[in-house]
């Protein structure tokens, strides 16, 4: 789409949105810069003076989103006063959500309770780079329009139009809604509710241009604003029918042939235009996701990274609890003060002070509260790669695929990646951990293959890598390529029994040592070696005879979250 298709769509949008902010949940306008900021102040003055608009900042925690106790209020009167949160403040209105990629998934849970009930509609405000990135799934669900500016450089339009007349438009025909409900599905939608929304703004469209009912200017305009950003598949779109040729004795009829043409135009099934319509439209993002298997919906999540912990001293902050301040502990005072303030009026009564007029504050032992905080360690993914054989160079450039997958992602998850390759008679680092994508690359532009399969080598390995990094406060994860068949013992020697031997020992010494790992299975059948050195692993067997990279991906961080779950 062009510049000007662009900024007219979202201008579309953030007027349908102004007029109705409850009946469409939310916009998401993806994209910062001058010309997101200029729309958004546009819109912004027509909100405002008709209701609250709040702005919800990044560093928000639950106490700021639902209220509570008035700490100076409190102290002054004697009674406890209650203080708004956020999401009061907004009921009725709109929230700004600046940063939205980055929305903890508490507070967006609080935004999209507040959604559903009807207390407020949000505008998101999306600053995500890769196809990734993204906000909380949750929130994009509910907001009906995406708009993506990031590729927009003019500030040459204006807030115009009259949505007064939105809804005096007919509802849609009931061929137009199945054709809205097969173009959903052709772009993987499931859901109904951007369905229902499609149908709503089609309909204000109308009503605003003055029309009695939508046509398909305003239901193409519905698919590029509100589903062609929500799809996770390419459509597919069948070759239309040719014509049958038309007879041969007699000279056509100019007249009757562009008679036929126009009817034959009036007869193409509405479906179809919408199809290629929405096949047209979808930003470049989202194809970009598609084809590397990165779908925006799941937003918000910016891959695995590694176990909670909690600390009394840094991270993400989770409320203060009851505590002695010392030995790194910190005192709360505003929480402390907070648990004493209510019972300060008959402190003061019990100790006299209201008799001598003084108003000391009374602090008990009860009343101490600690700060208490939350961090995520770093995760490193190891993966250690059979090297030998015939499909050594196979699995190798998987492996390499898989590491610069989880590279690329590595600056918006807290994750390293190494490789470690076994052959011969011993095990090599390829790559050390590391999270930078150049690095690697360079270090993986030649991968050595062939020969024996010193599996214990790899194995210990590996360990040493995990015992390293787990001394540093990471998370290390094994990622273990091989069909699960040794044949070169430790000391570089032809003997497949002790081989075995030696691979189920070091297997059990990772179990015993707390690393998790899993095995992924790349022969061409299921191997019941490989099955037999996940159980000495304790860990998950996956097979995966054809494991591409991204395939290798997924599997590894669904055994990740299912771990730190």
């Amino acid at each position: 789409m062009s510049e000007d298709a662009l900024i007219e769509d979202a201008l579309l949008a953030a007027q349908a949105f102004a007029q109705s902010p409850h009946a469409f949940g939310g916009i998401v306008l993806r994209g910062a810069g001058p010309v997101r900021d200029r729309l958004l102040d546009q819109m912004l003055a027509a909100l405002e003076p008709r209701m609250p608009v709040v702005r919800i900042p990044i560093n928000a925690d639950a106490e700021q989103m639902l209220g509570g106790l008035d700490l100076t209020q409190t102290l002054a009167t004697g009674r406890a006063a209650h203080r708004p949160g956020l999401i009061e403040r907004a009921r009725g209105g709109v929230a700004i959500v600046s940063m939205a990629e980055r929305t903890d998934r508490g507070i967006a849970a609080l935004l999209t309770q507040s959604i559903d009930r009807g207390d407020c509609a949000v505008i998101l405000l999306d600053d995500g780079l890769d196809a990734d990135e993204a906000p909380p799934a949750t929130l994009l669900e509910r907001a009906a329009f995406h708009c993506d500016l990031s590729r927009c450089r003019t500030l040459d339009f204006e807030w115009a139009g009259d949505w007064q007349n939105a809804k005096r438009a007919r509802p849609l025909l009931k061929g137009q809604r199945e054709a809205l409900a097969l173009t959903a599905a052709a772009l993987g939608i499931h859901s109904v509710r951007p369905v229902l929304m499609a149908e709503s703004y089609a309909r204000g469209i109308a009503g605003a241009r003055g029309l009695g009912k939508a046509g398909e200017a305003e239901l193409e305009a519905a698919i590029r604003l509100v589903l062609a950003p929500r799809a996770t598949q390419r459509p597919e779109m069948e070759p239309p029918e040719r014509p049958e040729p038309p007879p041969p004795d007699g000279a056509p009829d100019t007249a009757t042939d562009q008679g036929a043409e126009e009817q034959q135009s009036q007869d193409l099934p509405l479906e179809d235009l919408l199809l290629a319509a929405a096949a047209a439209s979808i930003p470049n993002h989202i194809l970009d996701g598609i084809d590397k298997g990165l779908t925006r919906p799941k937003g918000g999540s910016g891959g695995q990274s590694g176990n909670r912990e909690t600390s009394s001293r840094r991270g993400r902050p989770l409320g203060a609890r009851p505590g002695i301040p010392g030995d790194g502990r910190k005192l709360a005072l505003i929480d402390t003060l907070r648990a004493a303030a209510p019972w300060q009026a008959i402190r003061r009564e019990n100790a006299g002070d209201s008799n001598t007029g003084r108003r000391s504050l009374h602090i008990r032992k009860s009343d101490l509260r600690i700060r208490h905080f939350e961090q995520r360690q770093e995760s490193l993914t190891i993966f250690a790669v059979d090297a030998s054989g015939s499909s050594a160079m196979a699995r190798l450039a998987e492996a390499k695929g898989a590491v610069e997958l989880m590279l690329a992602q590595a600056h918006v998850k807290r994750s390293q990646v190494a490789l470690i390759a076994f052959r011969h008679s011993g095990a090599e680092i390829l790559l050390p951990p590391t999270r930078s994508l150049t690095r690697a690359r360079r270090a993986l532009s030649g991968l050595p293959g062939g020969g024996g399969t010193p599996l214990a080598a790899g194995l210990l390995e590996a360990r040493l890598m995990a015992d390293a990094s787990g001394k540093r406060g990471q998370t290390p994860m094994i990622a273990l390529l091989t069909d699960g068949k040794a044949n070169v013992t430790l000391q570089g020697e032809p003997d497949r029994a002790r081989a075995m031997a030696e691979a189920e020992d070091a297997a059990k010494g990772i179990a015993a040592a707390g690393h998790h790992a899993v095995v992924i299975d790349i022969s061409p059948r299921p191997r019941e070696e490989a099955a037999a050195l996940a159980e000495a692993l304790r860990g998950k067997y996956l097979a995966l005879p054809y494991a591409g990279s991204a395939a290798m991906v997924e599997a590894i961080e669904s055994v990740a979250e299912s771990v730190s779950a």
